[in-house]
């Protein structure tokens, strides 16, 4: 009995150096059981790492929802509104009314980009032990109100703005079901707020549309992405405190290398793409770029965090890609992202030091555990232990949350077929009130 006993409890005290792998690897089964094949895998055997850029850029690579069951899933995560967001949208005039409109709500000078990060960032309180994306949400929620409709962002619509992101991104993650009611309420909200943008909306699309492109462009994904790239940029510096003081540009493109804000970009092909001469990928095809895979190609020690490989280093020449290729949609907010991250990690590591010891990966579920400190104040071995063993344990139940309703989500958007349904002109979105 006390033998058996003992190996029970080594097994249970194993649990977070194991299960959680072993769930993953489950999911990702389950997931392509239920969703089917994504498509061909780029870099991969038809399209090897040296030709990543050149069939990214093609022409022939602008199918963007059409056709591909993995759209299904996306617009599921992203609704209401997937059908007019921007990322989603097929080339064409809706497309690039969208693009213009993003553009010129975009195209501030980078003094006024930095100076609005800055009062952003020191409107943050003091805390202590952190969830960095939670911290940086309620900040680029302002900025990106502001952005909009060149007013302060008051405390309602920032609240509204908050819980639809944070919805978006934890269902992204499997971490938990959409709640539909956070994301209408912000939709019912903009749509009220219509005439009062600082800069014309898309005119070809109806009122409705314009709410739902509010919110899907600057509500959804900049406020997210903004989100978890300023977040993984502080939890990169907190666990990293014995590198030597390294400049930020560095540390950014570092972070953006090893944890890109994309994981896998799926295109499908409008006309047959010659790789090689032996290899042509015919129209139709449904082509996933792994950013992951094509941001470690090619560097020494791809796995290490190292700043200081960029002092010898040409962003534009090595494979990197954070912000997508200039050739193919790149993300609109190529310019103004880098110059509102500058400022806001600037602002921050004037004001606290950042420490951790849980774990960081590309998705971050964890949401960035940290300990965020006044400069000159030193953290306790026993928080950082803390935080250590808290984050391993939290592994083990978020795995199997994310085991259960990612596997949940993936099936019911397999049977909603929201984009498939769009696109054969069933309605499937739910009505604007």
């Amino acid at each position: 009995m006390a033998v058996l006993v003992i190996g029970l409890l080594a097994v249970a005290g194993s649990l977070p150096y194991w299960l959680p792998r072993v769930v993953v690897g489950l999911r990702m089964w389950i997931f392509a059981r239920i969703n089917g094949e994504e498509g061909i895998p780029i870099p991969g055997e038809l399209v090897p790492i040296e030709r990543f850029r050149q069939v990214y850029a093609d022409p022939a690579t602008n199918g963007r929802s059409r056709g591909a069951a993995l759209s299904d899933l996306f617009w599921y995560w992203l609704s209401p509104g997937a059908e007019i967001h921007q990322e989603h949208l097929e080339p064409g005039e809706r497309y690039d009314q969208v693009a213009h409109a993003t553009r010129r709500f975009l195209a501030l000078p980078a003094a006024e980009i930095t100076a609005l990060a800055v009062r952003c960032a020191a409107q943050l309180p003091n805390s202590r032990l952190v969830r960095l994306r939670d911290l940086m949400m309620p900040l680029w929620a302002e900025f990106f109100y502001e952005l909009v409709f060149a007013e302060r962002c008051p405390p309602h619509a920032r609240d509204l703005i908050v819980a639809n992101a944070d919805d978006v991104a934890t269902a992204l993650k499997c971490c938990g079901l959409r709640h539909m009611n956070r994301r209408h309420r912000l939709t019912d909200y903009l749509a009220t707020r219509l005439d009062d943008v600082r800069q014309p909306l898309p005119p070809g699309l109806t009122r409705r549309e314009q709410a739902l492109y509010l919110q899907g462009t600057f509500f959804n994904t900049a406020v997210v992405q903004q989100s978890e790239a300023s977040a993984h940029i502080l939890m990169t510096l907190a666990r990293h405190p014995e590198l030597p003081a390294a400049d930020l540009g560095a540390v950014i493109d570092e972070t953006f290398r090893l944890y890109p804000l994309f994981g896998i970009a799926h295109r499908i092909t409008s006309a047959d793409i010659t790789v090689d001469e032996a290899t042509v990928l015919p129209a139709g095809s449904v082509l996933c770029f792994n950013y992951p895979a094509f941001h470690r190609a090619g560097f020494d020690r791809p796995d290490t965090f190292d700043p200081g490989r960029w002092e010898s280093l040409s962003v534009r020449r090595a494979n990197h890609i954070p912000y997508g290729i200039a050739a193919n949609r790149p993300c609109p907010a190529w310019r103004l992202s880098p110059i509102a991250l500058r400022a806001v990690i600037d602002e921050l590591t004037r004001r606290f030091t950042f420490h951790s010891t849980a774990a960081q990966t590309r998705s971050l579920p964890n949401r960035g555990p940290c300990l965020m400190l006044p400069r000159g104040t030193r953290p306790a071995r026993s928080a950082l232990l803390f935080l250590r063993v808290r984050d391993r344990w939290e592994d083990v139940g978020r795995g199997l949350v994310q085991l259960v309703l990612g596997s949940y989500m993936v099936w019911d958007a397999r049977r909603k077929r929201l984009c498939e349904r769009h696109f054969t002109g069933v309605s499937t979105f739910e009505p604007f009130r």
